[in-house]
C-alpha cells in the first residue's frame, strides 16, 4: 500500500492564508490517498487546508493509527518521516549501503502512478 498526499488547487484570494501551500506556491486543499502499488486509489481523505503538512494530515485523519491497528504497512515519501512503524519512508543521507539504496528504490516517487497528475 502507498500513502501520499496531494494538493488540489483551488481559486482563493491571498487573504485565505490557511489554504496557501508554501511548498506548491499556490492555494489548495490537502487530500491524503491510500493506493495500491499500481496507483489504484483505495481510500481518500476529506480535504484540509493546503498549509497542512502531509504527516499532520495523516495524523488528523487517523491513518497511522488505523494502519497500526490493522497490522498493515504503507510506503510513503519523506514527508511522512516520524509517522511511526506502520509507515515506511526512504532512508536519508549520502553514501548509503547497497541494502538501503535497494530499499529506497522500492519507495514511492513523483514518477509513480499514485503521484501522477490526474486529468479530468
Amino acid at each position: 500500500m502507498v500513502l501520499d498526499g496531494t494538493l488540489i488547487p483551488i481559486d482563493r484570494v491571498a487573504a485565505d492564508r490557511p489554504y496557501y501551500s508554501g511548498k506548491h506556491k499556490k492555494h489548495g486543499m490537502n487530500i491524503q490517498v491510500l493506493a495500491a502499488p499500481d496507483g489504484t486509489p483505495l481510500w481518500t481523505s476529506g480535504s484540509l487546508p493546503g498549509s497542512v503538512h502531509d504527516l499532520r494530515a495523516a495524523r488528523i485523519w487517523g491513518i497511522v493509527r488505523r494502519l497500526e491497528a490493522a497490522g498493515m504497512i504503507a510506503l510513503a515519501d519523506k514527508g511522512y518521516v516520524g509517522a511511526g512503524e506502520p509507515v515506511r519512508v526512504p532512508y536519508k543521507g549520502k553514501n548509503k549501503p547497497a541494502s538501503q539504496k535497494a530499499a529506497n528504490s522500492c519507495m514511492p516517487s513523483s514518477a509513480d502512478p499514485v503521484n501522477a497528475p490526474t486529468r479530468s
